[in-house]
């Protein structure tokens, strides 16, 4: 296993909409262990490809306390929302230390692959709603802070260009 690189907002590469995965093979899964690892050690719940620069639809997600119990997504969609919103505040690894409120459904319902290949649905409410939620934008080339207001993107924005020239 080996730690992958996060981007950081605003690189251009966070907009690329992932491409669906054709076949789960070592590869897939060898990604899917970096991943894991990548999101234990920033530390985080949530890490979609597109963060690492890997333009797939695979996401990673462990909203455990004790972080044992990781969740693999492979080409995941929503196949239900609820009318119900709630609003949350979220975080994000490729924009580092920006928390802000998010309004998201409530509960949702997810159809994807395991790392196994093998298709599975699961009802998400709670943070795993959020964390789903947020990730699967990743894959559609949207980082969070779109959700915000444009002084706040702009601000953000700033923030991070700072925080990049003074690395």
């Amino acid at each position: 296993m080996a730690l992958l690189n996060i981007l950081n907002y605003p690189d251009k590469r966070l907009y690329k909409v992932a491409k669906p995965v054709e076949t789960v093979n070592d590869r897939i899964r060898r990604l899917v262990a970096d991943m894991a690892e990548t999101m234990y050690a920033a530390p985080g719940v949530g890490l979609a490809a597109t963060q690492v620069d890997v333009h797939e639809r695979v996401v990673v997600i462990d909203v455990s306390e004790t972080h044992d119990e990781l969740r693999v997504f492979i080409n995941p969609e929503i196949v239900w929302k609820s009318d119900e919103k709630k609003l949350s505040e979220e975080g994000c690894l490729s924009v580092p230390g920006i928390y802000d409120d998010v309004e998201r459904a409530e509960k949702v319902r997810v159809r994807a692959l395991n790392e196994k290949s093998e298709s599975f649905e699961v009802d998400c409410e709670g943070l795993l709603a959020v964390c789903i939620q947020h990730e699967m934008d990743h894959l559609l080339g949207h980082v969070f802070v779109e959700y915000l207001s444009p002084l706040k993107q702009s601000r953000i924005k700033t923030r991070m260009k700072k925080l990049a020239h003074a690395m």
